[in-house]
């Protein structure tokens, strides 16, 4: 009985582990694992092309995908999101 409640407690640690690695979520912002490797590499000094052929997305895409984080960021700028993740550790 009490192999299997260990068991159930070590499933349910895992399940919040798997959810922290997708997303991390500060107050009632959830960033995923792209949106924060985005930041990341922004943070790094990669351009916006390098960023897409990294990520194989097109930089019509990442530009959107940067504006959406900034919308729900409430920032105006992706070097204000960068900062906002950085401050918070999330990159």
């Amino acid at each position: 009985m009490v192999a299997v409640a260990m068991r159930a407690t070590a499933l349910s640690a895992e399940r919040v582990r798997a959810e922290q690695i997708r997303t991390d979520c500060v107050g009632e912002v959830r960033l995923t694992r792209e949106e924060r490797q985005i930041l990341a590499l922004l943070a790094e000094g990669y351009l916006l092309d390098g960023i897409a052929r990294r990520m194989c997305t097109s930089n019509r895409t990442l530009r959107r995908r940067i504006r959406g984080v900034c919308d729900r960021l409430g920032v105006q700028t992706p070097i204000q999101a960068v900062a906002w993740a950085a401050r918070r550790g999330l990159i």
